[in-house]
C-alpha cells in the first residue's frame, strides 16, 4: 500500500526520534552545567528533534524563530523571559533575532542556573557574531552532525549512508527518487536564502557554480587561483565565500600539518563536503552504480571516512593530512593536545597496499601505529605497526578514546 506524503513524514520523524544520536549524553550534561547551551550544525540534520525529545527537569517553552508568531511572542523579549523563569526556554534559528543575545546575557548574569536556555544555530558561532561576544563564559556550544554507523548501528547501510548521506529523511526514504528532490530543495534553500541571510554577498549563480566546482575537486590541495580565475573573481573573495560554506557546516575544511619540520610541505588546506549525500547530488551520482564509474570515488570515499571519524571524535580533537613535495603522505592525522591519537590511510581497495611515502610520513611525525580504513568490515596487519581496519571498527575504537 502507498504511504501518503504526510503520512510518510510523520514515520521519519517518529523513526529518527528512535535512533540515539551520539550527541544526546553531551547535551544532557551541557544542560546540567551551563545556563545556556547552543547545538550547531546545518539545517534537517535533527537538532529539534533532539532537544524535543529530551526529559528536562523543567517545563520547556520552544520557540520557532522562523514563525511570525513565535517572534510576537518576544515582542518584548525580556518580559516573556521574566515570565518564564521556571522554564528552560529553546530558541530554535537564532540568527534571525540576533538581539536576543545581550538580553540572554543580562538574563543568565541575574540568574546562573544551568539549563536555561538553549540555542540552535544551523551555522558557526562565528557566524552568529553576537553569540560569541555577548555569551562568552556563558555557553557551551556542541555541534550535531548528520547521521553516523555508530548511531544506526547496521553495517549493512554502510553504502546506503554513503551515498544517501547522513540527513535523516534522505537516509530513511525508501523512494529512490527522493534523496535527489530532498538534496535539490536543501541546495536551493542554502543558496537562495540561508547564505545570504548570514551575509554571503555572492549572487545565487556564482554560489552554485563555486559549489559544484568544489565538489568536482573536494580532496586535492585547496588552489584559490583556480577557482578565481575560472569563476572571474579575486582571491580574497573566493576566500569568503568559501569561508561562509565552511561556516555555514557545508565544507569541511582539512589543514596540512606543517609545524616544525625541514621539509618542503604541501601547506594548502584541501576541502570535503561534511555530507556526501550533498555532494553526489552536486555531482549527478545518484546510486552506487553511477559512484563506481565515476572518477570521485576516492575522493568521496575519503570524505565518507573523515566525516564519519569527526562525528564520533570529542569536540576537542583536531583533524590534519600530512604531505610532502617528495611525495610522503598521510590522509589523515587525529591530535588532542600535543598528542597524535591516530594516524590513517582511506583506500577504497579491498587488498590496500601501503607506499613508501606513507611510511616516510610516519618517520617524519613519529607515528607509531598507521589505520588502513577500507569498505569491508575486517581487520588485520600488513606490515609492522600497519593495521587495515573496516570503517565501524575503526569509528568504535575513535569512540573509545572520549
Amino acid at each position: 500500500m502507498r504511504i501518503s506524503t504526510p503520512a510518510f513524514l510523520k514515520f521519519i520523524f517518529n523513526f529518527t526520534g528512535m535512533i540515539k544520536r551520539s550527541i544526546e549524553k553531551d547535551f544532557i550534561e551541557s544542560l546540567r552545567l551551563f545556563p545556556v547551551t547552543g547545538v550547531i550544525g546545518p539545517r534537517q540534520v535533527g537538532k529539534t528533534t533532539l532537544v524535543k525529545s529530551i526529559t528536562y527537569k523543567v517545563p520547556f517553552i520552544y520557540l520557532d524563530l522562523e514563525r511570525n508568531s513565535d517572534l510576537n511572542k518576544l515582542s518584548d523579549p525580556e518580559l516573556f523571559f521574566s515570565q518564564n523563569l521556571d522554564k528552560t526556554i529553546i530558541l530554535d534559528e537564532i540568527h534571525h533575532l540576533p538581539s536576543l543575545f545581550p538580553i540572554i546575557r543580562a538574563m543568565v548574569d541575574e540568574d546562573r542556573r544551568p539549563g536555561r536556555f538553549v540555542i540552535l544555530g544551523s551555522a558557526a558561532p562565528t557566524l552568529l557574531l553576537q553569540s560569541t561576544e555577548s555569551l562568552a563564559g556563558r555557553i557551551n556550544y556542541l555541534e550535531m552532525t548528520p547521521l553516523n554507523l555508530l548511531e544506526i548501528s547496521d553495517v549493512d547501510q554502510t553504502n546506503s549512508l554513503w551515498i544517501n548521506g547522513g540527513f535523516p529523511e534522505p537516509f530513511l526514504s525508501t523512494e529512490n527518487s527522493f534523496s535527489h528532490i530532498w538534496y535539490r530543495n536543501f541546495v536551493n534553500s542554502y543558496i537562495q536564502r540561508d547564505l545570504p541571510q548570514y551575509g554571503l554577498p555572492a549572487e545565487p549563480r556564482q554560489t552554485r557554480q563555486l559549489m559544484m566546482m568544489i565538489a568536482n575537486a573536494q580532496g586535492g590541495p585547496l588552489n584559490y587561483s583556480a577557482y578565481s580565475k575560472a569563476l572571474g573573481l579575486s582571491n580574497p573573495t573566493v576566500k569568503t565565500y568559501m569561508s561562509f560554506l565552511i561556516e555555514a557546516f557545508l565544507l569541511r575544511e582539512l589543514p596540512s600539518w606543517h609545524v616544525n619540520l625541514k621539509k618542503r610541505l604541501v601547506k594548502s588546506p584541501k576541502l570535503y563536503y561534511r555530507d556526501t549525500g550533498m555532494l553526489h547530488y552536486l555531482t549527478g551520482i545518484q546510486s552506487m552504480n553511477d559512484l563506481f564509474g565515476n572518477i570521485l570515488l576516492g575522493s568521496s570515499w575519503e570524505a565518507f571516512v573523515i566525516n564519519q571519524a569527526a562525528s564520533v571524535l570529542p569536540q576537542d580533537c583536531e583533524l590534519y593530512y600530512y604531505r610532502t613535495q617528495d611525495g610522503a603522505e598521510i590522509d589523515l592525522l587525529i591530535r588532542r593536545g600535543n598528542q597524535w591519537l591516530s594516524a590513517v590511510e582511506i583506500k577504497f581497495s579491498l587488498t590496500p597496499k601501503i607506499s613508501k611515502g606513507t611510511f616516510l610520513a610516519m618517520d617524519d611525525l613519529g607515528i607509531e601505529h598507521l589505520h588502513v580504513v577500507i569498505p569491508k568490515e575486517d581487520s588485520y596487519p600488513i606490515a609492522k605497526n600497519v593495521t587495515v581496519v573496516g570503517i565501524v571498527k575503526f569509528l568504535k575504537e575513535l569512540e573509545s578514546l572520549s
